[in-house]
């Protein structure tokens, strides 16, 4: 049986060319890129390069690029960092119900501390309302934190029209760019935001390893101390093989993109047809325009997401009921919750599709056959 893996949005295998890429990084590059002899220059050079390629994905300068652990702690440096730094100018920060835990759960730990935040809600598709964003907005707000695209639904945030409003506030303005990098064209200039954090595993790079990007003028409170890497954002010897790993992934990335939006689009619309000619009832979680084209939420009445994704399993289908982050856990989806209510049927049939290297027009092809027999199996 051919295994059909449609959940890319929670982890992507890794492109045999960063294999590659990393494979000779460790075998011939081992110095550490602090060290000023020869071995050391031959780690920071590939740092430095990795670096430039990163900072102009986003249209960006080469010191406004700090490496992480991923995107988790991009977004923990980015929050945090920024809180302390600024907690003289205020302790309000402003965000969304619909945002990753890794977002979430460090606004929790701030509020612990005495800050207060704003958790804005969505309407039915997934979007916050500008109008909500301003509203909300304080002379205390030191922080605005935003995803571009959900991880669950694919909807896509006016991040642009937030950054217009935030141009004559204090408040710096984050985005969580981890679902939609690689995927969507993103400029920082363009979006308005001082810091974006991305993640290497999402775009068939290696896991463990992401960026910040932080505005040069960007003040921020370092949360790992040790040496002076990362120009003293970002304490420990640098992962040189993930960061050749991430730095090939992107290039790929930006080169394939046009093309993989138009595949993904296809997929979708293949799925979507696929079930509409079995008459399968179903309903889409967010838009199909102002969406991110990888990420396909639907929702099937009268049956159960845990014996949709079983069913799934033993068909070769591997799919997600949404985060891979809360994978296990018995609450419902919080992005689901925010959007349709705590009382919504979608809340325990709603299935993630997400796509990525691999996938092919025939396997979506038999993945939507498989769904509407399952779908048809379980409603009788």
């Amino acid at each position: 049986m051919e295994w059909i893996y449609v959940d890319h949005a929670a982890t992507s295998p890794m492109h045999p060319k960063v294999i590659d890429r990393m494979t000779s990084v460790m075998t011939d590059i081992f110095g550490n890129p602090s060290s000023i002899h020869y071995f050391g220059r031959q780690a920071r050079q590939i740092i430095d390069e990795a670096r430039a390629v990163l900072a102009s994905s986003i249209g960006a300068k080469e010191n406004e690029i700090i490496f992480t652990s991923g995107g988790t702690e991009a977004d923990n440096l980015a929050i945090l960092g920024v809180a302390e730094a600024y907690r003289h100018a205020g302790r309000h920060i402003l965000t969304t119900q619909v945002e990753h835990h890794a977002v979430l759960h460090t606004c929790q730990q701030l509020e612990k501390q005495g800050y207060e935040v704003t958790y804005l809600p969505v309407d039915e598709q997934g979007r916050v309302s500008i109008e909500d964003v301003k509203s909300a907005l304080r002379p205390d707000t030191i922080l605005v934190t935003i995803m571009y695209g959900n991880n669950e639904v694919g909807t896509i945030q006016p991040i642009k029209e937030i950054g217009e409003i935030l141009k004559n506030h204090q408040a710096l303005f984050h985005t969580d760019a981890v679902q939609a990098y690689g995927i969507e064209k993103l400029a920082v200039s363009e979006l308005g935001v001082d810091l974006l954090s991305v993640s290497a595993h999402k775009i068939n790079g290696p896991k463990g390893i992401g960026f910040l990007y932080a505005h040069q003028q960007v003040k921020l409170s370092s949360r790992m101390f040790g040496g002076e890497q990362e120009r003293k954002r970002r304490a420990g010897t640098e992962n040189v093989s993930a960061i050749a790993g991430f730095c090939e992934a992107v290039k790929i990335s930006q080169i394939e993109m046009e093309t993989k939006r138009e595949q993904y689009e296809q997929f979708r619309e293949q799925i979507i047809s696929r079930l509409n000619n079995q008459a399968i009832d179903f309903s889409q979680n967010g838009l199909l325009d102002y969406s991110l084209p990888h990420v396909l939420n639907l929702s099937f009445p009268n049956t159960n997401v845990e014996a949709m994704l079983v069913n799934l399993d033993l068909a070769g289908i591997a799919a997600s009921s949404g985060s891979a982050c809360t994978a296990g856990s018995i609450d419902p989806s919080h992005v689901l919750v925010a959007m349709f209510g705590k009382g919504s049927e979608r809340l325990s049939n709603s299935i993630r599709f997400s796509f990525g290297l691999y996938n092919t027009a025939e396997q979506m092809q038999r993945l939507g056959d498989e769904v509407a027999s399952i779908v048809q199996r379980l409603t009788k």
